[in-house]
C-alpha cells in the first residue's frame, strides 16, 4: 500500500489564475507560502519559507479564481509532487506542486469581489474529495464555523 497526501495552512503568494481546459474544465493554479521557525548555526531563531505550487480543478478551480486573492489566507489538502528541473545557469532545482483535493478559506485579507469577499449569492462552497461539501461560514471568511457561547455549553 502507499499514500501521498498533504495539508498546508499558508498565505496566497499571487492571485490565483483561472483557466480552462479544451473540453472545458476549470483549472486554477496559484503559489502559497508556508513559514516555519528554525535555529541557525549560530542558535537564532531564522524564518523559513516553503513555497508550494496549487493546482484546483472544476468547482473548486472556480471558486478560488472568483474568492481569493494575494496574501489571502487558506487550508489545502492533497497529493505532493515534487518537479525536477534545470535553470538557465544549470542548476538543479525543484519545485514542490500540490494537487489539491480539498480548499478552506481561513482568515481575512485579499477579498477578490468585495469588502468580504463574498459576491451577492453569500458565501461559496467547495466539494471535497469525495464529493462532499464544506461551506464556508463564520466571522472575516473563516473556513471554519464557530460556535455560539452558552453557559450551557462549559464542560464544568
Amino acid at each position: 500500500m502507499s499514500f501521498n497526501k498533504i495539508t498546508l495552512v499558508g498565505h496566497l503568494g499571487k492571485d490565483p489564475e483561472l483557466r480552462y481546459t479544451p473540453q472545458g474544465i476549470a483549472v486554477c493554479n496559484f503559489t502559497m507560502a508556508t513559514n516555519d521557525k528554525r535555529r541557525d548555526q549560530a542558535g537564532e531563531l531564522q524564518d523559513v519559507t516553503m513555497w508550494f505550487k496549487v493546482t484546483l480543478w472544476r468547482q473548486q478551480a472556480e471558486n478560488a479564481a472568483k474568492y481569493l486573492a494575494k496574501g489571502r489566507q487558506v487550508y489545502v489538502e492533497g497529493r505532493l509532487r515534487v518537479d525536477e528541473w534545470t535553470d538557465r545557469d544549470g542548476n538543479n532545482r525543484h519545485t514542490l506542486e500540490v494537487q489539491a483535493t480539498d480548499l478552506q478559506f481561513l482568515g481575512g485579507g485579499g477579498a477578490r469581489n468585495d469588502e468580504q469577499g463574498h459576491d451577492e449569492g453569500g458565501t461559496p462552497e467547495f466539494a471535497g474529495p469525495a464529493g462532499s461539501s464544506a461551506a464556508s461560514s463564520g466571522s472575516g471568511g473563516s473556513g471554519f464555523a464557530r460556535p455560539a457561547a452558552a453557559d450551557d455549553d462549559i464542560p464544568f
